[in-house]
C-alpha cells in the first residue's frame, strides 16, 4: 500500500527505478537457489555414500565375476564354488570296491567337519550285534526320561555287551528296555526311519539302513541329540574300548588307533551266509567321520571282514581325498590370483 504522503512524480521516478531492482533481484535469487542445490547435493551425496559405503570404484556389474569401474580399475566378485555330488562321489568310490558273488554292501558317511554325508544303498540288512549300540541309547533314554541312572546290574550288562559284545548281556537289556517295542519307540525319537525291533528275542534280527545306523552314530557323537551330554559320554567310552580282536571294520578306515566302534556278525542259520557290519567314529586324514558298513551273503565271517573294511576305507576316502583334492584346487587358485 503507498503511503498518502506520496507526489505523483516521486511515484513515477520509483516505477522507473523497478526493472533494475527486480533484475538484481531475480540475480541474487537464481545465485541461491544454484548454491543451495549445489549444497544440497553435497549433502545428499555424502549421506548416501555413509549409508551404502561406497568406494571411489564403481559397483561391480551383477553379471560378470569381473567389470570395469567408472575410474577404469577392474573389481573382482567371489566366485560361488559348485556344490559337490557327495552321493555320486560315494557311489562311484564303492562301484570300485570287489563285491563277492551273491554278497551285498550299502555305505553311509558323514563329515562332522563340513556336515555333509552321503549314503549308497537303501536296502535293509540284519544287525546282528550293532543293534547293541541302539540298545544302550534306548535304555540310557528311558533312563532319562524316568530321572535315574543306570543300575550297577546295567552298567554291568552294558559294558559286556558294547566291549566283549556279550550276546547273554544284551538280551538282559533288551527285555528292559522292553524288547522291539521299547526299540522302535526310542528309535522314533532319535529320527531312525526305517529300522524296525526283531521279534521276541531275535534282537539280532533287527531290521536297518546304513542311512538309518549313520542317525543313530549322530545321536552317539553329535550335539544335536536327545541323549544328554553324560549320556554321550558313556556309549562313546564304551565303543573305544572294545575287546582287541574286534578292533576292525570301519576302523580300517581310520588313521592309527583313532576310532570307535560296534562291530556285528551273524550266520543264517537257513543259508549258511554271513552278515557283517560295522558302525562308529573315524579321523581321517584329519577328518573326523561317521560311518555305517552293512554287508550281507557272504560265504565266512572272513570274507565279510574284508568286504566291510574296503566299502570303510573307499567311502571315508571319497570324502577325505576330494576334500584335499579341493583345498589344492582353492590353493592353486589363489596363487594365480596373486
Amino acid at each position: 500500500m503507498e503511503s498518502p504522503r506520496a507526489t505523483p512524480g516521486s511515484r513515477r521516478a520509483r516505477r522507473r527505478g523497478r526493472p533494475r531492482h527486480r533484475v538484481l533481484l531475480y540475480v541474487c535469487l537464481a545465485t541461491v537457489a544454484v548454491v543451495g542445490a549445489t549444497a544440497a547435493g553435497t549433502v545428499y551425496v555424502k549421506a548416501h555414500a555413509r549409508d551404502n559405503d561406497v568406494s571411489s570404484a564403481a559397483a561391480p556389474a551383477p553379471s560378470s565375476s569381473v567389470s570395469a569401474s567408472a575410474s577404469g580399475e577392474a573389481s573382482v566378485e567371489p566366485v560361488t564354488e559348485p556344490a559337490v555330488d557327495r552321493d555320486a562321489l560315494l557311489g562311484s568310490a564303492l562301484g570300485r570296491v570287489t563285491v563277492p558273488s551273491g554278497a551285498k554292501v550299502s555305505a553311509a558317511v558323514l563329515d562332522l567337519d563340513s556336515g555333509d554325508s552321503a549314503a549308497y544303498g537303501d536296502s535293509a540288512f540284519d544287525t546282528a550285534s550293532i543293534v547293541k549300540v541302539d540298545i544302550l541309547a534306548a535304555l540310557l533314554l528311558q533312563a532319562q526320561d524316568a530321572g535315574r541312572h543306570l543300575t550297577v546290574a546295567e552298567k554291568a550288562y552294558a559294558t559286556k555287551m558294547i566291549e566283549n559284545s556279550d550276546n547273554a548281556s544284551a538280551s538282559r537289556l533288551w527285555e528292559v528296555i522292553g524288547e522291539a517295542a521299547g526299540l522302535d519307540a526310542a528309535n522314533k525319537r532319535f529320527g531312525l526311519t526305517s529300522t524296525e525291533g526283531g521279534d521276541g528275542a531275535l534282537w539280532g534280527l533287527t531290521q536297518t539302513t546304513a542311512a538309518d545306523q549313520l542317525t543313530l552314530l549322530q545321536q552317539v557323537f553329535g550335539d544335536d541329540s536327545k541323549l544328554s551330554e553324560a549320556s554321550r559320554a558313556y556309549i562313546q567310552g564304551l565303543m573305544k574300548t572294545v575287546e582287541s580282536d574286534q578292533r576292525w571294520g570301519v576302523s580300517a578306515a581310520a588313521d592309527g588307533a583313532q576310532y570307535a566302534l560296534k562291530n556285528g556278525w551273524l550266520a543264517r542259520s537257513t543259508t549258511g551266509l554271513w552278515d557283517v557290519n560295522s558302525i562308529g567314529r573315524v579321523t581321517a586324514g584329519g577328518r573326523d567321520c561317521l560311518v555305517a558298513v552293512l554287508s550281507k551273503g557272504t560265504v565266512s565271517q572272513a570274507k565279510g571282514i574284508s568286504l566291510v573294511e574296503a566299502a570303510a576305507k573307499a567311502a571315508v576316502g571319497s570324502f577325505t581325498e576330494s576334500s584335499q583334492a579341493s583345498q589344492a584346487s582353492e590353493s592353486a587358485s589363489a596363487s594365480a590370483s596373486q
